[in-house]
């Protein structure tokens, strides 16, 4: 299935990160996943893109897990990762915001005689949310409304991410670092699992945007203490949501109009230069699909197939912001009851089936595709009874 183009998700790891994003959202409505996690979808702005916000908490695993059904649940044109991270360059200040041009998942390696082998995984930065990242640092306008954002730099470089808080500048696993991953200047402990999930489904873009709040050298416990934590989360939050709101407008390739679905309509004029006796049996200009001359013949309508296409087109209208949660789950309630009807299959059970659709189009009458839909479903039903 197609992405949905209006929709980014929005994962963090920690709560103050999670709340550094939220507090830049508006209509936040919570969605429940059947496995008990909890998004929360809100909008950038009152008309700006949807972001669907998860907590997942620290470590590769868990986000690799909660990015997955993030992904599966809502059909993102993209993920990003928001948070902080421990600077690894003397030129990455504290504040600073980094975004990964590539990701290096570093425990990886091989125990052998001689010691342990480097046996890296490492994702790279697609190159159009590269691109729209370098245009939103250049632009600048996601600083306008933070206080301490006049010498906040945005830097462009690999970050490490692993399964260990590292706060010190000689330990073992620093000089590991620094011997095989020369080139990071970050790390972190949750990107790798959020970029393989990335990469799992259909190579969707993953952008990690971290702000730098320690640097990872044994003063941890002093910047924690002068409460770098949150400003790095709100700076990295700040960058998060600006690119964001651009990658969806970026996903609207061409110069046509948005369809609200994703397409673009592009301007097309037909002339009809058929003279004399001619007749134009049909004008077109972009023809997509196949075309039928005279009337189509009828083909009998699967109901069940009708109804968890039905069931498809609800949730995606709840993802778009067409139909709210709350009439949402009535009407997956009223298709639950429809759906049982018609497996039992009794003439008793089809009059429920017609009752439950009619109950149906009263909850989603205002959503067009919905409601035609429906109204097929209905018609087909009534023919068959």
């Amino acid at each position: 299935m197609s992405p949905n183009e209006n929709l980014v998700v929005i994962l963090t790891a920690l709560d103050l990160e999670y709340e550094a994003v939220r507090d830049r959202l508006t209509g936040l409505a919570v969605r429940r996943h059947a496995a008990g996690t909890r998004f929360e979808v809100g909008r950038i702005g009152q008309g700006g893109p949807r972001v669907a916000l998860g907590l997942v908490g620290m470590g590769n695993h868990p986000s690799a897990v909660l990015a997955e059904r993030a992904i599966a649940e809502f059909r993102p044109s993209a993920v990003l990762f928001v948070g902080v991270a421990g600077g690894l360059r003397p030129s990455v200040a504290l504040g600073d915001v980094v975004v990964a041009r590539k990701i290096y998942a570093y425990h990886g390696g091989t125990s052998e005689d001689d010691g342990l082998k480097a046996r890296p995984k490492a994702w790279e930065i697609p190159h159009e949310a590269d691109q729209v990242a370098h245009h939103v640092a250049r632009a600048g306008e996601w600083r306008r409304d933070l206080s301490d954002a006049s010498d906040i730099r945005v830097h462009f470089g690999a970050i490490a991410a692993g399964e260990v808080v590292q706060d010190s500048a000689i330990s073992a696993q620093a000089q590991w670092i620094r011997r095989h991953y020369n080139d990071a200047v970050a790390i972190e402990m949750e990107a790798a699992g959020v970029a393989q999930a990335g990469h799992l489904n259909r190579a969707l873009p993953v952008v990690v945007v971290r702000g730098i709040s320690d640097r990872a050298d044994g003063s941890k416990a002093v910047t924690d203490g002068q409460n770098w934590q949150p400003r790095a989360a709100r700076h990295a939050a700040a960058f998060a949501v600006a690119l964001a709101q651009e990658l969806t407008v970026d996903s609207g390739r061409g110069n046509g109009t948005p369809n609200g679905q994703g397409s673009v309509f592009m301007p097309m004029k037909n002339e009809n230069i058929a003279t004399g006796n001619a007749r134009v049996g049909v004008q077109a200009g972009q023809i997509h699909g196949n075309v039928t001359i005279g009337q189509p013949r009828e083909e009998p309508v699967d109901l069940a197939v009708s109804i968890a296409e039905l069931r498809r087109q609800m949730k995606q209208a709840c993802l778009d912001g067409r139909l709210d949660e709350e009439t949402y789950a009535a009407a997956e309630a009223e298709l639950d009851a429809a759906a049982r009807c018609l497996r039992d299959g009794s003439a008793t059970d089809r009059g429920g089936f017609l009752v439950s659709l009619k109950r149906l189009r009263g909850l989603v009458a205002d959503v067009s595709d919905l409601a035609a839909r429906l109204a097929m479903i209905i018609a087909a039903a009534r023919s068959m009874a």
